[in-house]
């Protein structure tokens, strides 16, 4: 009754949490970490064990992964990065008849979280305003510039003044040129949402982000605001979605206008702010996936106004031969 979290770099602090809920329940059982670079990778070595798979891109993957989850006696797969999900959902029967089941959404929702375009698209069919996209002859300064399929804000850029703009912004038909949120007038969001096996919501955590470092929250702060009915009401049930998604939120300081960014089906790297808070989603999944329970809906027992400042600590492994 193991659990496998994959690409797990840094994240010890879901792995923990996992270690943590796993072993009141089944106290032999271990939360095992993969990764491409597995040595050099903190939460591997703060799993119970940890092995190396080749990196996505390789066709060697998905049986790699099955061989290791067999040898592990893994049974359930949960994802953190972006790059593995479409990888993982297209591969899920093939797992499932090894026994091992992702904790993964289906490939049409992925497919929707993937592009930025289409999330949009689905924002909007649920009745959430997003920010206007402009065509790349006709904007509106200052404006902001992403990638429809990026990640962790790489290649992403504010733009104040026409002599911002590069040849590059122009060329590039993945970047996409928006309508801009101004963060002083905005407060950006990042919700934690849990979903059971039925698709339907059952617990929401708006997570305001403070400071981002390298893409990935470093200080946020819990809130129990307007964004929890609101989202309740229009996305208390998404076809294909299961386990954590992380959706981004822009919520303006002092009127009800809310803007939906993106939505990411994993767990996010501030999510262990919402299981500090109480917002137990690695005990969700053991009771689903593990025990069979039906969870109950809208858990609204979490701590309002807990805020989260991350610093620096050290992983010391002993004998280390490179």
């Amino acid at each position: 009754m193991n659990i496998l979290i994959t690409s797990a770099g840094r994240r010890v602090s879901l792995v923990r949490a996992f270690q943590k809920e796993l072993k009141k329940i089944y106290p032999q059982a271990k939360v095992i970490a993969a990764d491409a670079d597995s040595s050099l990778s903190a939460a591997c070595h703060a799993a119970d064990s940890y092995f190396k798979v080749p990196r996505l891109d390789n066709p060697e993957y998905i049986n790699s992964l099955i061989a290791h989850c067999k040898d592990h006696q893994i049974k359930l797969v949960v994802p953190t990065i972006d790059t593995e999900l479409l990888l993982l959902s297209k591969n899920k029967e093939l797992l499932e008849k090894n026994s091992i089941t992702p904790i993964i959404a289906s490939v049409e929702f992925i497919e929707k979280c993937r592009d930025k375009r289409v999330i949009h698209e689905f924002f909007e069919s649920h009745g959430i305003a997003i920010a206007k996209e402009y065509g790349k002859s006709d904007y509106t300064l200052p404006m902001f510039i992403k990638p429809i399929d990026g990640s962790r804000s790489v290649d992403t850029y504010l733009i104040k003044a026409k002599e911002d703009l590069t040849d590059y912004h122009f060329a590039n038909e993945k970047l996409m040129f928006l309508q801009y949120l101004d963060h002083g007038e905005y407060d950006e969001f990042t919700c934690d949402l849990y979903y059971g096996k039925d698709y339907k919501l059952k617990c929401a955590v708006p997570r305001k982000r403070i400071k981002i470092r390298d893409g990935e929250v470093n200080k946020a702060l819990t809130m129990n605001n307007d964004l929890v009915p609101y989202i309740k009401k229009k996305l208390g049930y998404i076809e294909g979605a299961v386990g954590c998604l992380t959706a981004q939120f822009f919520k303006h300081k002092s009127r009800s206008d809310i803007y939906g960014i993106e939505i990411n089906p994993r767990f996010g790297g501030g999510y262990p702010l919402s299981y500090l808070a109480g917002a137990n989603f690695p005990k969700w999944i053991i009771e689903e996936y593990m025990l069979n329970k039906e969870i109950d809906d809208k858990f609204d027992c979490w701590e309002d106004n807990l805020l989260m400042i991350r610093y620096d600590d050290e992983i010391l492994v002993h004998g280390y031969k490179s």
